[in-house]
């Protein structure tokens, strides 16, 4: 018999690619997305980035996946899969959360909105749209909710920056002063009703994130509006290039680095999301026993001392050249001006001062453990 040839799979599109493509855009495949790496016309990477941190950049984040709860047990439901305490959010409020499996592992890290009395958006990351809808689905049978899956109704666009809420406010009647960090609202946007804005994002800074139909032609209308309105405060479009450095100098975590399915809540460093006092969820049973005092390996931020940069998977060594750990990611930070990693060691290697090696093209180069987050956004006057 011939060989059958297997189907590649299908790479997806959001509906601005054709925008991304006529804006010349480099295209990448991300987690089986389509996706703009950097644009050549705003500058590349770092000219992305640096927008981001003194202006304002403008982020396709549409493959993100979007799950909504509702329904008289919608609250028991999300107290029931999530670590973070639901039950403390009022209508109109978010929270960084995460969904864990029973050994205190990550199914995802995920934002929790609260939209109204019974009614919850957990925003989930696009490697594991699938998976995570799946897993809410199937842990949450037993409670008097609907759980529907909303990811490609949605084109979801990212206004980033410390001239964001500038940005905005010019493209949408509802007062963004008003809305505070984490807090969400609705209004007219470009002329579209009703729309979800929220005050968050994945950049360490502040900003928007605008929710509207994923129709090629609104979705295209809103960015082109979004950058036009965006020209007196410098905008530029941001790719997938800038959004990593600019959540690694934030010490955002990303999944399948920071967190996966064999890095439990404590070795993460996300206790402070992890509500243990809130009744039962799941995981919560081995996190109570797997106490953070009796880690073995923990993340810790690393500067580069020595010329070279650390990448994603490259060997963390003691003095000896012994291997010890892993980065989990790392870059040129663009706003720094430095070489930066996050990396998994021994907790005997964690004290801020600490000095390790990461091989890199088969030399040890000293790196030197550093506080954490590497870049914290300027408290406002």
């Amino acid at each position: 018999m011939p060989a059958v040839e297997a189907t590649p799979p299908t790479i997806r599109k959001t509906a601005l690619n054709a925008v991304h493509r006529q804006m010349g855009a480099k295209m990448v495949e991300f987690n089986g997305w389509d996706m703009p790496v950097e644009y050549p016309s705003a500058g590349g990477i770092i000219a992305e980035h640096n927008a981001v941190r003194s202006g304002v950049g403008v982020f396709d984040v549409s493959h993100m996946g979007d799950i909504r709860l509702a329904g008289p047990d919608a609250l028991a439901a999300v107290q029931h899969i999530s670590m973070n305490d639901a039950s403390r959010l009022a209508i109109g409020q978010a929270q960084y959360s995460a969904l864990l499996y029973p050994q205190g592992t990550f199914v995802d890290d995920v934002i929790v909105h609260r939209l109204g009395e019974d009614e919850y958006l957990l925003v989930i990351n696009a490697g594991t749209r699938e998976k995570d809808f799946s897993w809410v689905r199937d842990n949450t049978r037993q409670f008097n909710c609907r759980v529907e899956n909303l990811s490609d109704d949605f084109t979801q666009i990212a206004i980033q920056g410390p001239k964001g809420v500038n940005l905005l406010q010019k493209l949408t009647d509802a007062d963004l002063s008003a809305v505070k960090f984490y807090w969400v609202t609705h209004g007219t946007v470009c002329g579209l009703k009703n729309i979800l804005i929220a005050r968050t994002g994945y950049t360490a800074e502040d900003g928007f994130e605008i929710y509207v139909p994923a129709d090629e032609a609104t979705s295209a209308m809103v960015w082109n509006r979004v950058l036009e309105a965006g020209k007196e405060f410098g905008a530029v479009p941001c790719g997938l290039g800038a959004r990593n450095t600019l959540r690694l100098e934030g010490k955002l975590p990303l999944y399948g680095h920071e967190i996966s399915d064999t890095i439990n809540v404590w070795e993460a460093g996300l206790d402070r999301f992890c509500k243990m006092e809130k009744p039962e969820f799941l995981g919560r049973a081995v996190l109570e026993k797997a106490k953070p005092d009796a880690l073995k390996r923990t993340l810790v931020g690393l500067e580069m001392v020595e010329r070279g940069i650390a990448r994603d998977g490259y060997k963390v060594l003691d003095d000896s050249g012994r291997e010890i750990g892993y980065v989990t990611s790392g870059s040129f930070a663009p706003f720094l001006k430095k070489n930066i990693a996050l990396a998994y060691v021994p907790t005997q290697f964690a004290a801020v001062g600490s000095m390790v090696k990461v091989e890199i093209r088969g030399q040890g180069v000293r790196a030197q453990v550093v506080p954490t987050p590497f870049y914290k956004r300027p408290k406002k006057a």
